[in-house]
């Protein structure tokens, strides 16, 4: 059986990590480097880093803190935000990044994905989509959820598996910090298609949500949250074990 990852988002704003509903409302929480640090330590699987403001404000990733949260961890770290080139994706290995997160940059420019995947490998590709229903239909939205790509959801995803993408990170827009569960409807109808690693984000309220998460939809390898585990309301041992308990296979 594969053993099911949890991994903590460290949305970064301005040298901090910050943190919204429905990605409005930014709350600065803490410094990035002694969270990610923190996580590391307390038995994390892996670590996101979004720059989230990269994109919207048309520049590169802050690389400065990316280095020093790189020197700090010892579990495989994913980094996104002004993923436009493969330039780029060579600035953020450079840093300490393990996986590269394109997100808008793929938008813009949909060959990005192949590109990438050839120089890099598909392991090193993660397609993160944000996603949110317009009018009963999962649609693709861009530069941190403001702006309407028109996409279809479903469609981009398989396109972009079908480039080269290693795998997927599907943020739900509708269910981003609200605490009331992962968006399970979306997570399955993205499973059906794709035949690459598929990590859920946007809903985590507590432990159980983790567990209806991974019964409901089994084929989602990893659930990602952000608040929960910042304002300590949910601590990643504590998760584990509860896991565990429940028949779900984790690495503790």
């Amino acid at each position: 059986m594969i053993t099911k990852r949890i991994i903590p988002c460290l949305d970064v704003k301005d040298g901090r990590v910050v943190k919204g509903v429905n990605f409005l409302g930014l709350n600065d929480v803490s410094s990035p480097v002694s969270l990610a640090r923190y996580y590391s330590e307390c038995g994390a699987d892996e670590l996101v880093f979004y720059d989230i403001t990269a994109s919207s404000e048309g520049r590169a990733l802050f690389t400065d803190i990316l280095k020093e949260v790189a020197a700090t961890i010892f579990i495989p770290l994913t980094v996104g935000g002004g993923i436009n080139t493969t330039d780029d994706f060579d600035r953020v290995l450079k840093c300490g990044a393990d996986k590269v997160s394109v997100n808008s940059g793929a938008i813009r420019n949909p060959s990005l994905i192949y590109e990438a995947a050839k120089k890099y490998g598909d392991q090193c590709v993660v397609l993160s989509v944000d996603v949110k229903r317009v009018d009963g239909k999962f649609t693709v939205f861009a530069k941190g959820g403001r702006e309407n790509t028109g996409l279809d959801a479903l469609e981009w995803i398989k396109r972009g598996i079908d480039s080269g993408a290693g795998e997927l990170v599907i943020n739900s827009i509708d269910t981003d910090g609200v605490k009331n569960g992962f968006d399970l409807e979306m997570l399955e109808a993205v499973c059906a298609i794709s035949d690459v690693p598929v990590i859920a984000s946007g809903g985590a309220g507590c432990m159980e949500d983790f567990t209806t998460l991974f019964r409901t939809v089994p084929n989602v390898d990893a659930g990602l949250a952000a608040s929960i585990f910042h304002f300590g309301e949910v601590a990643i041992p504590d998760l584990k074990a509860k896991l565990f308990k429940d028949g779900i296979n984790v690495r503790l």
